[in-house]
């Protein structure tokens, strides 16, 4: 039987109280964040995690109470999220915000700037590309329109993002920004993701991180890019015709969706290298949930700590491996 590989923490290890899901504190008081792309799925409990940390957090999306997006998804918005965000012990503040649109992301950053003065977490998750997203089909024969809109989605607006609010963050140091993406550095390096366009917009953001640090690092900053392992979004859950509450039914058909975890699992984690005083020991590095629940001792919902990506390279040597090793 293959057993779980377990991440050595004997360098990487804190003596902090880093969540509020361990200590009853608030460690990220009067710390301001900007979560691009939180309308749902990671971006949304990300905000909501940064806000039970006691983080003012401005959540940004394209899909408002009045206006949907491409997407086509009526059932969040960005003001929910906000209030959620609120609810948990933050404050959330919604900025509908089009990433693609550089007059509305440097309006928002003057907001932010303007209301607060400092930035400490930036967030990219802005995505919304699942729609676009085929497979089965050679490179030549994918629709050209949709994979460039897959690259605009996943890789520009990260970039426009990251230009223009870094320099509010970089005012102090210990800031922190977390580049959202599918599949670590040592997944994505010798697979491929099947579309090549999906390959390419995911991995992008594993290399902004590894980029932006060099030059964070030089002013006391710091930048990561960060997976879920196989996310039980709403998308997601629909898809397999289940909910939050029953989704283990979906196992039956797919018994790898075992090791699922809720987005609430990414959202600690990012609330857990936020408030962790050493973050920068983590800069230019790929990071998944499950590695740094290891290290930081957050759980999922559950109080499970499943391990999507270590079951994922597992199960291409064992057919045999169960999902239930790496929970």
């Amino acid at each position: 039987m293959t057993t779980r590989k377990t991440t050595d923490t004997t360098t990487h290890t804190t003596t902090d109280t880093t969540t509020e899901q361990t200590t009853g504190t608030k460690p990220l008081g009067g710390r301001i964040a900007l979560v691009a792309g939180a309308t749902r799925g990671a971006g949304r409990a990300i905000a909501v995690a940064l806000g039970a940390a006691g983080a003012t957090v401005y959540v940004t999306g394209r899909t408002t109470r009045q206006k949907v997006s491409e997407v086509g998804r009526t059932t969040e918005t960005i003001e929910e999220t906000a209030e959620l965000v609120t609810a948990a012990g933050g404050e959330g503040i919604a900025v509908p915000t089009d990433h693609l649109e550089i007059d509305q992301v440097r309006a928002l950053v003057e907001r932010i700037d303007r209301e607060q003065g400092r930035l400490d977490v930036l967030v990219n998750d802005v995505w919304g590309g699942e729609h676009l997203l085929t497979f089965g089909q050679k490179f030549w024969e994918t629709d050209l329109d949709g994979g460039l809109r897959m690259l605009e989605l996943g890789v520009k607006t990260h970039a426009i993002t990251s230009r223009l609010a870094v320099p509010l963050l970089v005012r102090r140091p210990g800031g922190l920004v977390v580049e959202v993406t599918d599949g670590t550095a040592e997944y994505n390096d010798t697979r491929f993701r099947e579309n090549l366009f999906y390959d390419l917009a995911k991995n992008a953001p594993i290399r902004m991180a590894f980029g932006l640090a060099k030059d964070l690092k030089a002013v006391g900053c710091a930048a990561v890019a960060l997976t879920p392992g196989w996310m039980r979004s709403e998308q997601m859950l629909e898809a397999f015709g289940v909910t939050e509450e029953n989704w283990r039914d979906a196992t039956e058909k797919v018994p790898g969706f075992a090791v699922a975890e809720s987005p609430m699992y990414v959202g600690r984690a990012v609330a857990a290298l936020a408030a962790d005083p050493d973050r920068a020991r983590w800069n230019g590095q790929s990071l998944s949930s499950g590695q740094l629940a290891e290290v930081y001792g957050f759980t999922d919902a559950d109080g499970s700590q499943p391990d999507a990506w270590g079951f994922l390279i597992a199960q291409e040597t064992d057919e045999n491996v169960s999902a239930d090793d790496y929970r």
